[in-house]
C-alpha cells in the first residue's frame, strides 16, 4: 500500500468584478502581488469596455500587462449595466427587443478572449420576459447561442456556460438539456460556480464537481447558503471547502478557480488577501486527507 500522489496545486484567480473601485491596472497589480495566478475579467466600461473605439489597442496593452505579471485570464460577460443603463443584465438572448445586442457582446467577448489568449469565455442565459411561452424561450436561446458557438469554434476559444440561479438555465440539468439541444458541441463547456451548487443543486457540491468534470472549463468560487443566491466571503456560508477542492484536484481540473465576490469591492484588497489564505488552507486540508487514504 502506498500513499496517494499529491495533486498539483489549484490555480487560483480573482474576479475583477470584485475590484470595481480600482483601475484594472491597479487590480491586476494587487492580485499578482498577493500571489494569485489569474483573473476573471468582466467586460465593462470600468475595466475593459468591449465597445471602445480603440478596443484592439486596449487588448494589446492588457495582453502585455498580463504576460508581465504572469496572470492567466478568463473572460466574463456578466457586467450588470453594460448594454442598458436602466435595466440590470438586459437585454438577454431571449428578449423581445435587443437580443442581437447580447449576441454582439458575446461575439466581442470571443474576440477579446482570442486576442488575450484567454482560457475561456463565460456567459449565461439571462431571465426571459415572463409572458413568453417556454418553446419560444428555447427557440430564442438556441438561436442566440448558435453564432457564439460558431465564432468560438473558429477562434479556438472554449465557452463556459454558467447555470445561474433565477435565470432560465439555472441548474446542471438545464445546462445538460441546452447542450443537447445545441448538438453537444465540443466547444460548449461549463462554468461552475461552487456557491450555486450549494444554493440549488440536489447533490453535494463535491459530487457536482465530479459530475461535470468532463465539461468543466471555468470555475468560480464563493461561499453560499442553501436556497439563497448571495455570494458570501469564505466561512460566512454553509460550504465545506476541503472536499470540494479535493474533488477538483481528483478530477484533473487545471483551469482557473476564480473567487467571485462581486459585491465586495468596498473591501477588495482585504477580501482578496483573506480569500487566498482561506483557499490555500482548505487546499492543504484536502491534500492531507487524500494522502491519508491508502490506495492499492
Amino acid at each position: 500500500m502506498t500513499a496517494a500522489t499529491p495533486a498539483a496545486p489549484l490555480r487560483l484567480g480573482y474576479g475583477t468584478n470584485g475590484f470595481g473601485d480600482h483601475t484594472l491596472d491597479d487590480a491586476l497589480t494587487v492580485l499578482a502581488d498577493l500571489g494569485y495566478q489569474g483573473v476573471a475579467l468582466t467586460l465593462d466600461p470600468r475595466h475593459l469596455d468591449p465597445f471602445a473605439d480603440d478596443l484592439s489597442r486596449r487588448i494589446r496593452r492588457l495582453a502585455g500587462r498580463l504576460d508581465r505579471l504572469g496572470l492567466a485570464v478568463v473572460v466574463e460577460t456578466g457586467g450588470r449595466y453594460v448594454l442598458d443603463p436602466w435595466r440590470k443584465h438586459q437585454p438577454v438572448l431571449m428578449s423581445d427587443e435587443g437580443a442581437e445586442r447580447r449576441v454582439d457582446l458575446l461575439l466581442r467577448a470571443v474576440r477579446v478572449a482570442a486576442e488575450l489568449g484567454a482560457e475561456a469565455v463565460s456567459f449565461w442565459s439571462g431571465t426571459p420576459d415572463p409572458h413568453l411561452p417556454e418553446h419560444t424561450v428555447w427557440d430564442r436561446l438556441l438561436a442566440g447561442c448558435a453564432p457564439v458557438v460558431e465564432a468560438a469554434e473558429r477562434a479556438g476559444v472554449p465557452l463556459g456556460f454558467e447555470p445561474e440561479p433565477g435565470m432560465f438555465i439555472d441548474t446542471l440539468d438545464a445546462y445538460d438539456e441546452l447542450r443537447r439541444r445545441l448538438g453537444d458541441p465540443d466547444v460548449f463547456g461549463l462554468t461552475l460556480d461552487i456557491g450555486h451548487c450549494r444554493c440549488l443543486e440536489n447533490q453535494s457540491v463535491a459530487d457536482c464537481v465530479r459530475r461535470v468534470a468532463g465539461r468543466l472549463v471555468n470555475v468560480q468560487i464563493d461561499d453560499m447558503r442553501r436556497g439563497v443566491h448571495e455570494h458570501l466571503e469564505f466561512g460566512a456560508g454553509e460550504i465545506d471547502f476541503p472536499p470540494v477542492l479535493a474533488a477538483l484536484a481528483e478530477t484533473g481540473y487545471r483551469g482557473l478557480v476564480a473567487v467571485e465576490l462581486p459585491r465586495h469591492s468596498h473591501a477588495a484588497v482585504t477580501m482578496a488577501e483573506d480569500s487566498l489564505t482561506f483557499l490555500r488552507a482548505a487546499e492543504r486540508s484536502a491534500g492531507a486527507a487524500v494522502r491519508k487514504e491508502p490506495v492499492a
